[in-house]
């Protein structure tokens, strides 16, 4: 068949792929000059089947409160005279219920330790270089009644087969020393050893060579605006490319990777896709000093804040804010950043070279991703990962290339 991929980022890139293998004809269309350019460019790096948690959990609402009027708050919502917006916002509070929260869990799990295998195969077989490090995530708190309760989470984790094991803060300093200055700050830690990270952006390109080369056709600069419908069938989607031409491209199969636009697009075909784009920050700084910056991935708790070492980069990552679709930096946001890592690992980070960026991760209420056949029968959607479109990426391209080729994919998940 042949198959339309509308989006190049993780998500889209491994769908094609994957596709390619399966023997399907590929092309794939993206506004941007390149693959992996927009929430894919530079993320906070992890492949974490440890912390696949949802946001929306019982004590959500009360945080949230709590957050409204804090600039730097690690969720942040900014409610708008938009009803998508409102919309999401009930289905959130609906998702924290606590009834919700176990069926959630271990769809994300479950995607996301599927997706990490998938990951580890394609690395052997491909030899794709991402600056990755299998040193496992630790993820640290501050607050002793925070700590206490996070191991019910743990605990939770450990019944879906995740070894989210318990470190003090010895045990901490002594498996990631850069860690040592601010320990006595720390009242203790989880770490999964299975877990890893890497250069999202590195890999995705270097998948999105490998997959040219095998026959997949990649029109970039290229924006997608209207999916054409006949019969309850897409028959093609209406493209612009950079010189203002118009175009129609016909095919057997659409798959929506579009990210937080997707809903824009499937929505006038009568389509739900509830995404809302939840904005995500990121800083990298080049390391001047390797014995005082990480080896190990963290997690932040207290500032849901996460530290990937790429290279000879710092990778930090963190917070969300529903407030739209502007990529706008934030100062304070920004600042917010530098001031926690420059705590954290004083000299070990050339702070004055610091590369700030934002990206619109595509949440649903319940932080599951939208993965499957739409009610049209040829339209599929891989979409609505969230800040889990890494660690699911892979996975959900390949479990996405079976649904279409007519195979029952190999992982338990709620798929459309």
């Amino acid at each position: 068949m042949k198959v339309v991929v509308l989006g190049s980022g993780i998500i889209g890139t491994s769908s094609a792929w994957w596709l390619r293998q399966s023997g399907h004809d590929v092309t794939v269309i993206d506004r941007q000059p390149g693959p992996a350019q927009e929430t894919s460019f530079a993320n906070g790096c992890q492949i974490s089947v440890s912390y696949a948690e949802p946001w929306a959990n019982p004590q959500a609402p009360l945080k949230l409160a709590r957050w409204l009027l804090q600039g730097d708050a690690p969720l942040l919502f900014r409610l708008h005279a938009d009803w998508h917006q409102w919309l999401w916002c009930m289905a959130f509070l609906r998702e924290c219920l606590p009834g919700r929260l176990p069926r959630n869990v271990r769809a994300l799990v479950n995607m996301a330790a599927y997706s990490r295998q998938t990951l580890q195969a394609m690395r052997a077989e491909l030899g794709i270089p991402y600056d990755h490090l299998e040193k496992g995530i630790i993820n640290f708190y501050r607050d002793p009644a925070e700590f206490d309760a996070s191991q019910k989470a743990a605990d939770l984790m450990r019944e879906y087969g995740v070894d989210r094991r318990i470190l003090s803060t010895e045990e901490l300093v002594a498996l990631e020393p850069a860690l040592a200055p601010q320990s006595h700050r720390i009242v203790g830690a989880d770490y999964t050893a299975a877990d890893e990270s890497g250069d999202v952006y590195q890999f995705t390109t270097a998948l999105a060579g490998k997959a040219a080369a095998a026959g997949v056709e990649f029109r970039f600069s290229t924006q997608a605006t209207r999916l054409l419908d006949e019969g309850g069938w897409v028959k093609a989607v209406e493209t612009i490319d950079a010189h203002g031409r118009y175009a129609k491209v016909q095919g057997d199969v659409f798959v929506a990777a579009l990210g937080s636009f997707t809903p824009d697009l499937v929505r006038p075909l009568g389509v739900p896709c509830m995404v809302y784009p939840a904005k995500g920050y990121s800083a990298t700084y080049p390391v001047t000093d390797s014995t005082r910056a990480p080896t190990v991935s963290l997690t932040d708790s207290a500032h849901k804040v996460v530290f990937s070492r790429l290279g000879d980069r710092l990778r930090v990552a963190g917070t969300a804010e529903l407030s739209g679709y502007s990529r706008a930096l934030n100062t304070v946001r920004c600042e917010a950043l530098t001031t926690l890592t420059r705590e954290l690992f004083p000299g070990a980070l050339d702070f004055d070279r610091v590369s700030y960026w934002s990206g619109l991760r595509p949440a649903t209420p319940s932080n599951v991703p939208l993965i499957g056949r739409t009610r049209l029968p040829n339209l599929y959607l891989n979409t609505g990962h969230g800040t889990l479109g890494w660690t699911m990426g892979c996975g959900s391209g390949k479990a996405l290339a079976d649904l279409i080729s007519g195979r029952r994919p190999q992982v338990d998940f709620p798929f459309l």
